[in-house]
């Protein structure tokens, strides 16, 4: 399963911070999942952020995503989105 999660910031939130806490999130917590393959972040230049993940299956996306916005990293990272902002969207592989 291919997830793509694309967001703004919070006005006023701080890149060097999100670009901190985002590098957390991703050595302490999602390389910890069990079924994660692979996650990357990127910006485009109107400035929304994009998180694509690959899972190797649903469940394993849904607990991991249950784990993590429970935890006090989630929260962090939460904090500084803008929830109007984001969009989720996920993929069956092809292949």
């Amino acid at each position: 399963m291919i997830e793509i999660l694309t967001f703004a910031l919070c006005a006023g939130a701080d890149d060097e911070r999100f670009v901190t806490v985002d590098a957390r999130v991703q050595t302490e917590f999602a390389y910890q999942q069990p079924g994660l393959a692979r996650r990357t972040t990127g910006r485009n230049t109107d400035g929304r952020c994009l998180v694509l993940q690959v899972w190797s299956s649903d469940e394993a996306e849904t607990a991991a995503r249950t784990a993590f916005e429970a935890s006090e990293l989630g929260v962090d990272f939460a904090s500084l989105i803008d929830p109007d902002s984001i969009r989720r969207e996920c993929f069956a592989g092809l292949d």
